[in-house]
């Protein structure tokens, strides 16, 4: 049995930050009803178009999902997800703000009439604060959570190669709703979770936040480079190759000193001796390690590195990263159906003993609505005029 089966959860969701968290409950055993516009659907369906003609974003944030294609503001629909939220255990949302509300979908006015429901709000800055009304997304996020300002290189900022604020907000949205469920379990109490992308991220700013709050200056953006932290990052091997290394401690420098660089002598020099030291002196340490390394392939920089138990890694392609031999030996990839045929997906890493996590199809959209509304007690002919009516789509 998976742990959260018998649990459903009704989804007016877009994007990637509620969706992102609503896989995971369905993955973990939940029935995910996710609500979408007729007319396109998520937006998120038309990102792209490189996983057999559908949408990367799409596939990879909404498996053993139900879509139901229903517009929430057809006079009708009201009824539609009043009969549909009586059955929830969960709603979950992350429209623009104040949408929830206007549609009758608010905290206050659901639980009020289901007080055993954990409501989610996922939001670019809260309902409250003069943030309240800003329009949020991933990269305008980042911006505002000071991310940008310690990433990328002396010269110019970069934002994250993935959309980090949405997936803080969503991993933050999960675990609120776990733990709702596991209250709700013990007292039968319901909940409103209030979760934000901007607070989800700035808690991953953790390092950076106290070390500019309280050391004065914030961390250099230093490339692919630790901030504070030599050596740690990439260096160039004779061959054009690229090694990453980590040193963490004064017994790893050591031992880096004398068994992959040969000169054991440089652990005890001023200018390496420590890590405040080795920060001053960066360029020296990079020029010390550039002369051994300059001399061997990149092959034999990580023998080196892995015979003096040095952390290293290579710097992977995304192909390369898809064909990972340490995923194939765990046993990490699925199959999974979608519209346009079976695609590779991971599983997800939740690791539980004596679990196997769903790992069901990606819906086309409205492919569930019939079904969903035979269930909800409306009769064939109700169905079809609401489809003819534009109220539903089925797929």
């Amino acid at each position: 049995m998976r742990p959260l089966e018998g649990v459903t959860v009704v989804a007016l969701e877009q994007v990637i930050a509620g969706p992102f968290c609503t896989r995971q409950l369905a993955e973990l055993g939940a029935r995910v009803i996710k609500i979408e516009r007729p007319d396109g659907g998520d937006a998120a369906r038309g990102y792209d178009r490189t996983v057999q003609g559908l949408s990367s974003h799409f596939v990879w944030t909404n498996r053993s999902k139900e879509s139901l294609a229903l517009d929430v503001k057809h006079p009708e629909a009201k009824q539609v997800l009043a009969r549909l939220l009586a059955r929830a255990d969960v709603f979950v949302q992350n429209l623009a703000p104040g949408a929830a509300n206007r549609l009758g979908l608010g905290a206050a006015e659901l639980r009020a009439r289901h007080p055993g429901l954990v409501w989610c709000g996922i939001s670019g800055y809260g309902p409250a604060g003069p943030y309240a009304q800003k329009k949020a997304y991933d990269l305008l996020v980042q911006c505002e959570a000071g991310l940008l300002s310690v990433t990328g290189t002396p010269e110019a900022p970069a934002k994250a190669g993935i959309p980090v604020a949405d997936i803080a907000a969503g991993m933050y949205a999960l675990t609120s709703i776990l733990a709702a469920l596991l209250r709700r379990g013990r007292c039968g109490e319901g909940a409103t979770l209030d979760i934000t992308m901007f607070e989800a991220l700035g808690e991953w700013m953790g390092f950076p936040a106290y070390f500019g709050a309280y050391g004065g200056t914030p961390p250099p953006r230093s490339g692919a480079y630790h901030a504070t932290i030599v050596p740690y990052g990439p260096f160039h091997a004779g061959d054009g190759g690229t090694v990453f290394l980590s040193i963490q401690n004064e017994r790893e420098f050591a031992r880096f000193c004398d068994k992959v660089l040969e000169n054991a002598a440089l652990a005890k020099d001023v200018r390496f001796a420590s890590g405040p030291a080795r920060l001053q002196n960066r360029d020296a340490m990079h020029s010390e390690i550039g002369k051994v390394f300059g001399k061997l392939t990149a092959a034999q920089v990580v023998e080196l590195l892995e015979r003096a138990e040095i952390a290293n890694a290579r710097l992977n392609t995304m192909q390369e990263f898809w064909e990972h031999p340490q995923l194939e030996a765990r046993g990490r990839w699925a199959e999974v159906d979608t519209p346009a045929g079976p695609i590779r997906a991971m599983k997800p890493p939740f690791n539980l003993s004596d679990f196997e996590p769903r790992m069901a199809a990606v819906p086309a959209l409205g492919e569930h609505s019939r079904k969903v509304l035979a269930e909800l007690g409306y009769a064939t002919a109700d169905i079809e005029r609401l489809a003819a009516a534009g109220a539903i789509r089925p797929s």
